[in-house]
């Protein structure tokens, strides 16, 4: 395993993406708080608060808060997010960034933790123009995971059925969800659906985000955005 990868380096890692983020939005007009992002209805105001709530609830006031919200993901979420969100974005942002080193977190996949900030500042940056992203080795970290186990997206489950090659960096992974395949090897068969393209795109498509479907190629994207597009009419 790369060094990065291992738990106890992750949190570094969670805290830098968290405090690039936050620099990013020192700079953002009133209007640009106020725009759509790529999570469902949120604007930015909306996900930086959603961050800092995630960065605020242990193990057990998780617990309590899915058992008040009846274990409904959506209605926890909202309770949560309304407990961080400021008066104005200034206030929401001073938020975020006390929580920029915290090390609270529900349970101790720290990889979901870090797909969660890398996920959701892209969620910010895309729609507005902004050209900041996580190095590659670190999206390859969220990728594994993402690859191995549903979590806090249903990620594994999207992939089943699918081979997955980076085109920028190491990660790989057959239709099993197994990581770290080698490229060009494995037992999954040239017969299986094959998505290639940039770590970043994999890891933001696994986590339901359309709009990096177009960076990826193979015979398998077809049938990777008709699950997608299913999903989302679902909800």
């Amino acid at each position: 395993m790369n060094r990065a990868t291992k738990h106890e380096d992750l949190w570094p890692l969670i805290h830098a993406a968290r405090a690039e983020l936050a620099d990013d939005l020192r700079g953002l007009s009133e209007e640009e708080w106020r725009s759509p992002t790529l999570c469902g209805q949120w604007d930015v105001e909306h996900v930086v608060a959603h961050l800092t709530a995630a960065a605020s609830v242990g193990r057990w006031a998780w617990i309590r808060s899915m058992v008040a919200a009846r274990f409904d993901p959506a209605v926890h979420n909202a309770r949560r997010l309304g407990e961080h969100l400021g008066q104005m974005p200034a206030q929401t942002l001073a938020n975020f960034e006390r929580v920029i080193t915290s090390t609270v977190a529900p349970t101790g996949d720290l990889p979901a933790y870090l797909g969660e900030v890398l996920v959701h500042s892209q969620d910010i940056r895309r729609p507005l123009g902004l050209e900041r992203s996580a190095s590659v080795q670190d999206w390859t970290t969220v990728a594994e995971f993402y690859a191995a186990k549903d979590f806090a997206v249903n990620s594994r489950s999207l992939a089943t059925g699918l081979r997955f090659t980076a085109t920028d960096g190491r990660f790989a992974a057959n239709s099993e969800g197994e990581r770290g395949v080698s490229e060009g090897s494995g037992s999954a068969g040239a017969s299986t659906p094959e998505v290639t393209g940039p770590t970043e795109a994999i890891v933001m498509v696994l986590a339901g985000r359309t709009a990096y479907l177009d960076a990826l190629s193979g015979t398998g994207v077809a049938e990777l955005r008709r699950r997608l597009e299913s999903a989302n009419a679902a909800q």
